[in-house]
Formats: structure tokens, sequence, C-alpha cells
């Protein structure tokens, strides 16, 4: 188990999945966790899971009014930070000639806009030498059939990714990317799929993925944390978490 003894952390949307899974792992380590989600049941529940220890706030980052009341609560219980984790996302499985322009702007206004206004909130509250995350996707590039908006949204995150890494690097502050394939969650990373649905976008994945297999949330966590602490030299990176699916492997 890894150290974080006296870290403070900021996790959105980390009441479920692969932001619950870190959040988990840093109280593990002993730091003090303050996640974010924007829905009720899942705020109470990663209350109960997490424990006294962590700070479970309602707020959604497509608000600005939140993201800023985000900002005044992390400066009055932390004062200062040692690591921001950009999680909180969303996806909607889309054809092109389906999208709306309502479903267009909703996923620009979590993915991307969200992603931007939090850093540029939180950024001043991190202490030097401290580090960003970003959760992105291996669809950030490429093509995929049904997620051309949900792409284009991650391919931006990640390029401001590698602006905040060089604009943070007078105050010693890494800015790195984890971009996760298939992923064991409750929602398989798409929250408006029926049950059936869900089952045939797992099972693709199991099928397309080299490893044969969906990753766990805790296997994304502990890459967040190897960029967040122990990647050092470290900064505008992007680390995959897919057994290999992006790179294309082949397997006979």
């Amino acid at each position: 188990m890894n150290d974080y003894t006296g870290k403070k952390a900021v996790i959105t949307g980390g009441t479920h999945g692969m932001g619950l899974a870190t959040a988990k792992a840093l109280l593990a380590g002993g730091a003090e966790v303050i996640v974010t989600g924007r829905n009720p049941q899942n705020i109470d529940e990663a209350r109960r899971e997490l424990g006294e220890r962590a700070h479970v706030v309602l707020s959604d980052v497509s608000r600005m009014e939140d993201i800023q009341a985000l900002g005044e609560y992390v400066a009055k219980h932390f004062r200062e930070i040692d690591f921001l984790h950009v999680n909180a996302g969303i996806s909607k499985l889309e054809p092109f000639h389906e999208v709306t322009e309502s479903s267009y702007d909703r996923t620009f206004a979590v993915n991307t806009k969200g992603a931007f206004f939090t850093v540029q909130r939180l950024a001043p509250l991190i202490r030097e030498g401290g580090s960003i995350v970003f959760t992105s996707s291996v669809a950030d590039e490429g093509g995929f059939s049904g997620m051309s908006v949900y792409s284009a949204s991650k391919a931006a995150l990640r390029s401001l990714a590698s602006g905040f890494a060089v604009e943070l690097l007078p105050r010693s502050i890494r800015v790195n990317v984890v971009s996760p394939g298939f992923i064991k969650t409750p929602t398989m990373g798409a929250a408006d799929l029926s049950e059936a649905e869900r089952a045939s976008f797992e099972e693709l994945g199991n099928q397309i993925t080299p490893m044969k297999r969906h990753g766990s949330s805790e296997e994304v966590a502990k890459a967040v944390l190897f960029l967040a602490f122990d990647a050092t030299f470290t900064t505008g990176a992007k680390l995959t978490v897919d057994g290999g699916l992006g790179q294309h492997l082949s397997v006979n």
C-alpha cells in the first residue's frame, strides 16, 4: 500500500467507478480527500462507502456556480491540495445523424468546458510540485462509430491537458492524462444504455480488447496515482489503460 499520509486531493466525479476507486486508494494510504458528484443517490452511497474521513460534495462541473463553490469549499477545508483528479465525464452513444444540439452541448459542457474551468478555479490552490490528472478515453484519437462527439470532447480535453502542462511548469505542477479503454464500472461509461444494450456493449469490449477482458476501476486508479505521485519526471503525457486496445495489438 502506498503512503499518502499528509496528502490532500480533490476528485471530480469521484462518487462511483474509477473516481471512487481512486478515492478509496488515497484514503487507504492516509490522504484526505474531497470527492464530487452530481447524482444525489451516488453522493449518499459514496458517503457510506468512504466514511467520515472523506468530504463528499454535490457539485455539477457543467455549472459555473458549482465550480466556484467547489473552489471555496476546497479553500475553506483544505486550504491547499497536492493532487487534482479531473475525472467527471459523460458519454452518449449516438450515430452522428442522431446527435442533437442539446446532446452535443451537454457532452462538451461536462467533458471539456467543465474540466477547463475546474482547473482554472482550483489550480491556484495546488501546491508547488503538485499534480493534475485528467481522465480521458482511448477514444480520444481515431474514429469510433457512434462516438464522434464524445471522442471530440476527449480529444479536446487531451489538448487542454497539454496546454495546462506548459502553463503550470513555472509552479512545477505536473499535468498528465489517463486514457482508459473498456472498464467495468456501474454504467460501463454510458449511463443512458438499457441493461440489454449495456450487456452487448460489455461483450463487444471483451471481444475487441486484445487482453479479452474489461479493466477494473482499481487498475485505472493505480495508473492515476502513479501519474499523480510517482511519475515525478513526467508531464504532458498520456497513459493508456486499455488492455492493448489503443495500440491495435493483434491476437492469434
